[in-house]
This record gives C-alpha cells, structure tokens and sequence, in this order.
C-alpha cells in the first residue's frame, strides 16, 4: 500500500496501548479511523483525541470474544465508509504463572481472545478486502511466538505463536489477492497490558532483557510502515532479529542460553 491517506481502517483492541498509537499514526496521515474497544469510553476517547487533532475517527464498542460484536463492527464499518482498506486485529490478554498452576480456564479464555478474536476479526472483514480486491490485514504477535524466553506465560505463547503462523499462511492466500499481510511482533512497549494480567503462583522473569522497551507511539509508527511497505514481520528492535536467527540456527543452543538467562536472574 502506497498510502494510507484517504483510506479507511478499523482497528479492534485500539482504546489504549499499541492500538491507540496505530490509530493515531494512521489519522496523522489522513485515514478515517474506527477505532473500536471492549471498553467502549475509552474507544470513544481515542475517538476524541483525533478529532481534536483535525482527524477523521469514531469510537465503536466491540469485544472480539463475541462473534456477533465482530460482526456487527464490520458491517457499520462498510455501511458508513462504503470500504474497508486496513484491519488491525490487536488483542492480547495474559495469564501468567508456573506451567502447571495455570488453570484450563484461563487457557481456555486465552486462546478465546488472542487467537479466536483474530479468527473472528479475519472472518468477519476479509470478504471486504476480497471483494475490493485490495486491503491490508495487520495482526498483532509478539516476540513470545518466535523463540522462547519465559515460561510463565504459556498459554500467550501459544496464542502468539499461533497468530504468526496464521499471519504467515494467510499472506499465501491474500497476497495473490491484492491484499498486504503485517504481524506486528513486538519485545516490549510500554502499554497498560498489565491490566490485563491474571497471576497464578510466583512471578518469573517476563522480558527478554538484551531488547529494548519502546514507547506505544513508536510502535505504532512501525506498524504503520509495515503497512506502508508491505512487510511480512515487522519486530520493534533489530536485536529480536538477530535472536530469530539464532533460534533458527541452533534451536538446542538458543534454549540451553536462554535456561542459562533465567537461572542466573533468579
């Protein structure tokens, strides 16, 4: 995608954090911004922020665990703007703590947000993109999914893991399409995600220490670029990438270092 000016996005999990930052890097170029949230104030205050700033946007609740939400976000999506030109699924909630002290519920509401969201989200918006035949879809990911690091979070790993391979597959069908494919992985931001954090036991180690912590607004220019450049990956510090390659390279080296990491910091 050449340009986002003119163009019409809808992001879901976009009331704070990476979302909001995307909305706004997005609106500062002159694209119409939906920005949806399962907390509907803070949609509407994101909303808001744009505004005031010149931007075009509106706020919209929605609460991608609920097919009906996603739904009906798409249809007053394309019922307003008459087209669709980015999707941003970003969603992550977390349930941390030892492996065998996280309870199936929580895997199970994990693995409902973090990946059915995004499937819901995909389901509910590539006909659009399919029909237009133009589009990009951005997921969001995270280092989480590319090489081990922590083993507190489980069942985010695997959520994370799996919407980048998702990610990846989907480019198959969609590019052939006219339709760019961007998952955002990031290391760290600073974010309120915290907020969404169930504990289970004593804490771990949670971020790899040799990256970096970005702001929320840096990340959402990268996601924005990744957009601009139809870029596959897109990661928040060239240190991640250097760590994917050396996870690829050697999987039984990269996870004997890592063991090596978390017993010296504990």
């Amino acid at each position: 995608m050449d340009s986002v000016d003119g163009k019409v996005a809808v992001l879901t999990g976009a009331g704070s954090g990476i979302g909001r930052a995307t909305a706004h890097s997005l609106a500062r170029r002159g694209t119409t911004v939906i920005i949806s949230d399962v907390d509907a104030d803070r949609a509407q205050l994101v909303a808001g922020e744009i505004q005031t700033l010149g931007g075009r946007a509106e706020g919209m609740r929605c609460d991608v665990s609920l097919p009906e939400d996603v739904t009906a976000l798409a249809e007053r999506a394309v019922l307003d703007y008459g087209r669709i030109d980015v999707i941003m699924s970003n969603v992550g909630v977390i349930a941390k703590g030892d492996p065998l002290e996280i309870p199936m519920d929580a895997w199970s509401s994990i693995i409902d947000v973090n990946l059915l969201g995004t499937v819901r989200v995909l389901r509910a918006f590539l006909p659009t993109l399919i029909e237009q035949g133009s589009g990009h879809v951005v997921t969001t990911g995270s280092t989480a999914g590319l090489f081990p690091y922590a083993y507190d979070r489980l069942p985010y790993v695997a959520t994370k893991a799996a919407v980048v391979a998702l990610s990846e597959s989907l480019a198959l069908y969609a590019r052939p399409r006219g339709i760019g494919v961007t998952c955002f992985c990031p290391a760290g931001v600073m974010t309120n995600i915290v907020e969404q954090i169930r504990e289970y036991g004593p804490s771990t180690p949670v971020q790899p220490p040799q990256i970096p912590i970005i702001s929320a607004e840096d990340a959402g220019e990268l996601v924005v670029q990744g957009i601009l450049e139809d870029r596959l990956l897109v990661l928040t510090d060239p240190l991640a990438e250097s760590m994917i390659h050396q996870h690829a390279a050697d999987r039984e080296a990269f996870l004997a270092s890592q063991i090596q990491w978390l017993d010296a910091s504990q």
